[in-house]
């Protein structure tokens, strides 16, 4: 984005703080013309794996969608949006599918845990070759490669303009990254949690088994958990509904994450009011 000078730590502490200041004045909105239209000033979006897997099949990390990916947050970030980021590691391993297989369920979910980091470090890095400040943040400690969660050092990331990615789920076994997400969004105080998928929003029947099936504009907290949706996980839903945290499902197809954050009706918003 022009006039914003982002940091290179190759270049030492001076310019760290010069690219700070700079980046606390994009917080602020004095740097970006379309801070004013931006309907969320902070969100938590979460991705998928497999959303980086590109046409790998849905396995490993496709550096092309990856660096797209990374262009995408990139455009939102630069109008002012402070972003938490949680993706997850479906294409490198799923922790109920080891289950699935055998596996002890804890200690699948640990490693699809430790995937989700490896994912975060990938993307952390492709956002900082675009200039990006970005930190990861991981729920279990991983200290030589990323700081470990604490909810006031995220915020206070977030208000100098670094994008955060939290990464290893809630760091317990049993709990979905679509949980770690709706869990982060609270304790950062966001204003919604922004799931980014493969479909258009949510149905009301399986669209790929439907031929007939509807997308729904909108759904409530309740509808949603009593017709079992699917889309996202029931757990992150009920704690969303618990404490008044609106959600939007929406396809991850370029410029839509923009969109959403402009206040366009992109896919489906799950809400009290549905």
């Amino acid at each position: 984005m022009a006039g914003i000078e982002y940091y290179d730590p190759v270049r030492g502490a001076r310019h760290r703080e010069r690219c700070r200041a700079a980046a606390t004045r994009l917080v602020l909105g004095t740097v970006t013309d379309r801070a004013s239209s931006l309907r969320y000033r902070r969100v938590v979006i979460k991705l998928s794996g497999e959303a980086l897997s590109g046409g790998t099949g849905g396995s490993g990390i496709d550096t092309a969608t990856l660096a797209a990916t990374a262009a995408e947050l990139g455009e939102v970030h630069g109008s002012g949006v402070q972003l938490g980021l949680v993706v997850g590691g479906g294409n490198i391993f799923r922790g109920l599918k080891g289950a699935s297989e055998g596996m002890d369920r804890a200690q699948s979910d640990y490693m699809g845990m430790l995937a989700t980091v490896i994912n975060s470090l990938a993307l952390q890095d492709a956002l900082e070759r675009r200039g990006i400040p970005t930190r990861v943040m991981t729920a279990i400690e991983i200290r030589q490669v990323a700081e470990p969660y604490i909810r006031r050092r995220a915020i206070r990331h977030l208000d100098q303009g670094h994008i955060v990615i939290f990464a290893a789920g809630t760091g317990n076994p049993y709990f979905s990254t679509d949980t770690a997400a709706a869990l982060r969004a609270m304790e950062i105080r966001a204003e919604a949690l922004l799931k980014a998928t493969k479909v258009d929003g949510i149905y009301d029947r399986d669209p790929v088994r439907h031929q007939g099936a509807t997308l729904l504009k909108t759904v409530a907290y309740e509808r949603f958990l009593s017709e079992n949706l699917k889309v996202m996980d029931a757990t992150a839903v009920a704690l969303c509904r618990e404490n008044g945290l609106p959600i939007r499902v929406f396809k991850m197809a370029p410029g839509n994450i923009e969109r959403v954050c402009l206040g366009e009706d992109v896919g489906t918003l799950v809400s009290d009011e549905g």
